[in-house]
């Protein structure tokens, strides 16, 4: 059972591990390429928890942390914000978990945010996540041409959304 919970301090060690797995990060946030101490981890994890202005949520598989998931860039005026995931955990990709968590933040951003639109960015090479996104109701909407540099190589990224109007 995949469920979602707070983010708290218990949760900073797998990140430890997970930032510093060149495989785990290699399609996430430009900030884990280059974070390379326990204290630019620890940092950044406690700016992510205690930011107010998102929407952030521990991925759990049974009582196992698996990664976090949410809704960043939430803009109240709009009724609009940016969708992340992060399964620093290899054991459980592929298993569905990315496409389940999704949906899941997927209705709390229209059911409990009231947002009208969730939008999101992914790698090109990512085919996992485009068919998770796609799974999940995401509409391609356009791409960012080489917006993205990893292993000396440029790719683009899609950008994709969903509307409220069209959850179901």
């Amino acid at each position: 059972m995949i469920t979602l919970r707070p983010l708290t301090i218990e949760n900073l060690p797998s990140f430890y591990n997970w930032i510093r797995d060149e495989e785990a990060i290699f399609y996430s946030l430009s900030i884990f390429q280059k974070m390379k101490t326990d204290q630019q981890i620890e940092d950044w994890f406690i700016n992510t928890i205690n930011n107010k202005k998102n929407s952030n949520h521990g991925i759990f598989v049974g009582d196992v942390f698996v990664g976090y998931a949410g809704i960043c860039g939430i803009s109240t005026t709009n009724k609009s914000g940016e969708y992340f995931i992060f399964i620093g955990d290899k054991d459980y990709w592929g298993k569905g978990v990315g496409t389940e968590v999704t949906k899941q933040i997927v209705k709390i951003g229209f059911e409990e945010l009231n947002l009208n639109r969730i939008m999101l960015t992914v790698s090109v090479p990512n085919k996992g996540g485009v068919k998770a996104y796609e799974r999940a109701g995401f509409v391609l909407e356009g791409r960012f041409r080489e917006a993205a540099f990893r292993n000396g190589q440029y790719h683009d990224k899609l950008v994709m959304s969903i509307l409220k109007s069209e959850y179901s």
